[in-house]
């Protein structure tokens, strides 16, 4: 087999994993500093460590390493003043703290100094206010708690006697990789620039009580240390601006929610949700920050009302608005407008058919900038609010994300990434330029060339993709297939993944398809419908559909393919097993096997059986095809994955030994097990055994090599 030069580090999977990745971004108030949130590899190679770093907004200069910790740093966000909050979980005084704090790292300079003290620990900055210094925070209480205090003394006697049982009284119990509970989400207000008063004051108090005038600057710098934990009989750290509840006894409903601040803060806006048996509703409600109060602004039964998003004046609420979907069609994704009291509503962009990701006002509130995916991209929607037609502001090949509007220019400071280029950060001018910004994580060079494929469906729908070819494919040097189907479903393969790499695949010399099927988004409401409620019909034709296309090609070896998918593209797998024999192998990550078994054990039930019919979920379910099935099947899950229950591929991996096993048990199938990871894999060495793994065994199949074992799987 020939092999490609070894010339990027997607030939390496221990180079690989070492490159280092943008996950985040923040705009400074004056639109001159990006801070980015980078993960880099620890030493060990066994996990990533993530930290901030400055970047100039408006082109050149170089990066500026910010925070330094051990423990790392995410969810940055800045103050009004320009003074950056991040979670950290820095170890306190007695070093045996693991939960993340708020911290903030001065506008003016210095080091940075702790915002919160919280036994529970800090979950995340939901919100931050452009014209003040308040800021709302996720944080964690045992249900029984009435006080800070009250929650840590509870939380180290459930420590001390080593008790990790949870009461539940409601469904759901889990969510995708974690258990729920026993603690309950609370959003609470900070005033932080409180801080310096209170340390200030303190300081004061304990120069007046020890007679020295040097007690000040002792308590200041002090201050820059973790102060302990609120207890019964040890009050939150005065010394710290104390967190004000605005959600007491909140239940689950906070779980999710999404929220914004008006400019002054005295205002919080959040969707949160509203039980309704086994599901809920996403409502959306009005909280004063002062006092309290709460007033339901939006709440209807049989609808979602979510992404709340204040105008920079303070007087208009944007939000999204869904109709729960039944199995007769999917919904669309509405935006509409209101008045922050949420009188007057109207919907905007009407027939526009795409769903937008994410939204914000633009600089002078006459319109939302928004991302949607759209024909195998994620590109930047201006969205007028007199209802006039959204305006596309990106052309290139790439996906948008963590879009911010620079107040000072009106331009645009957000990431991009597409298949062949990492999450970088750009700004975006008015016209759409694009300008690349300094990175700490330059783009690795790419194996391979990138082109868009497309055919024709049986029904006459455009079916397209991206194919991925690698070096020195000819037509005197055809190259293998590999089909790599999108999770999701409602999904599209249009921006980079450090999970599913197809890269490490290229560089390997195989062919990568990245197809979007029926149910795809991007490709407006009727192109999902036509796959809704169906899954075993129209996403499958359409994967055969645009096969048959590109292994039309003369640089493609037909003879030679294989296909793999995780999670809905674990059920495409699935269902393409006992459905053909083309592939002659197929790779299923965290896939559907008994859509009745998994509608039940799913972390959200009711969504999965409200979409679908009886008929069909019986119909469409790939384990009644399990004696049909001929190609070798590569089976991967992991034991925490909650959204696909490990008993899918148990129940999977048994009835292929039920129908496929010879007499002394053996099959040309393979299960590869991760006891402690969950729907993706995401430590680094099960990454590249994971990788190890599968090439070894798509080269076996598709090349007729012998199977290499992973030297680490024994």
């Amino acid at each position: 087999m020939a092999t490609p030069s070894d010339s990027t580090p997607f030939h390496e999977l221990t180079e690989y994993i070492a490159l280092p990745r943008v996950e985040a971004l923040a705009l400074s108030p004056d639109g001159r500093t990006a801070v980015l949130t980078v993960a880099t590899l620890k030493k060990d190679a066994t996990g990533y460590e993530r930290s901030l770093w400055a970047v100039p907004a408006g082109g050149g200069g170089a990066p500026r390493r910010l925070t330094r910790s051990a423990k790392g740093e995410s969810g940055a966000a800045f103050t009004a003043s320009g003074d950056l909050l991040f979670v950290s979980a820095r170890p306190d005084g007695d070093g045996d703290d693991e939960s993340g704090q708020l911290w903030m790292l001065p506008a003016a300079g210095g080091e940075a100094r702790p915002v919160t003290r919280l036994a529970g620990g800090v979950e995340g900055i939901a919100a931050t206010a452009e014209a003040s210094e308040r800021v709302v925070i996720s944080a964690a209480l045992l249900p029984a708690s009435d006080s800070l205090e009250g929650d840590a003394a509870l939380r180290a006697r459930r420590k001390d006697k080593k008790v990790s049982a949870i009461l539940h009284d409601t469904y759901p119990v889990r969510f995708w990789d974690h258990d729920l509970g026993p603690a309950e989400p609370h959003l609470f207000a900070l005033d932080v620039d409180r801080l310096a008063d209170t340390i200030a004051a303190v300081a004061e108090e304990v120069a007046g009580d020890t007679g020295d005038a040097g007690g000040a600057d002792d308590a200041a710098d002090g201050a820059d240390a973790p102060a302990a934990a609120a207890s019964d009989d040890k009050p939150y750290p005065a010394t710290l601006p104390r967190p004000r509840d605005l959600t007491p006894k909140p239940g689950r409903s906070a779980d999710h929610a999404e929220a914004a601040l008006t400019p002054d803060g005295a205002t919080l806006v959040v969707s949160i949700e509203r039980r309704e048996q086994r599901s809920g509703r996403r409502v959306i409600v009005r909280i004063d920050t002062d006092t309290g109060e709460q007033a339901t602004l939006f709440d209807e039964v049989g609808v979602d009302y979510e992404m709340p998003a204040i105008s920079h004046d303070g007087t208009l609420l944007a939000y999204l608005r869904t109709e729960k979907s039944t199995p007769a069609a999917p919904t669309d994704y509405e935006l509409w407008v209101a008045s922050l009291d949420g009188s007057q509503p109207r919907r905007i962009a009407e027939g526009w058919d795409r769903w937008p990701t994410s939204f914000q006002f633009d600089a002078d509130d006459s319109a939302l900038i928004a991302t949607a995916d759209s024909d195998g991209r994620g590109p930047v929607f201006r969205v007028p609010l007199d209802g006039s037609a959204p305006v596309q502001l990106s052309h290139d090949d790439f996906a948008y994300s963590h879009v911010v509007v620079d107040r000072t220019s009106g331009e645009l400071v957000a990431l991009r990434s597409s298949w062949v280029v990492p999450p970088h950060p750009v700004r975006v001018a008015r016209d759409g330029v694009v300008t690349p910004l300094s990175t700490p994580a330059p783009a690795p060079a790419a194996p391979g060339t990138i082109t868009e494929v497309e055919t024709t469906a049986e029904d006459g729908a455009r079916v397209r993709g991206w194919l991925l070819l690698p070096e020195g494919t000819s037509t005197d040097a055809p190259a293998p297939l590999l089909l790599w189907i999108h999770g999701g479903p409602l999904n599209s393969w249009n921006a980079w993944s450090w999970r599913w790499a197809p890269l490490l695949a290229v560089a390997r010399g195989y062919a990568v398809l990245l197809p979007d099927p029926a149910l795809s988004t991007g490709y407006g409401l009727d192109f999902i419908a036509r796959g809704w409620n169906s899954w075993g019909g129209k996403p499958y034709t359409d994967l055969q559909s645009i096969t048959d296309a590109v292994i039309a090609r003369d640089d493609i070896d037909e003879t030679r393919t294989a296909a793999m998918g995780g999670s809905f593209g674990g059920y495409m797998a699935n269902w393409i097993a006992g459905h053909t024999d083309r592939f002659r192998a197929i790779v299923t990550h965290a896939s559907l096997w008994a859509l009745d078994q998994f509608a039940g054990t799913t972390d959200s039930s009711e969504y999965w059986q409200r979409i679908f019919t009886t008929e069909a979920m019986v119909q469409h379910s790939p384990h009644r095809f399990v004696r049909d099935i001929r190609t070798p099947l590569l089976v991967v899950h992991g034991d925490k994955d909650y959204r696909v229950p490990i008993g899918e591929s148990l129940r999977l991996w048994s009835e292929l030994a039920e129908h496929h096993a010879d007499q002394d048990g053996r099959m040309p199938h393979r299960f590869l097990y991760f006891p402690d990871e969950n729907h993706w894999v995401l430590k680094p060495q099960h990454a590249i055994v994971w990788y190890q793994t599968v090439f070894a065994f798509l080269d076996e199949h598709v090349r007729g090599d012998e199977f290499a074992r992973p030297e680490l799987l024994g």
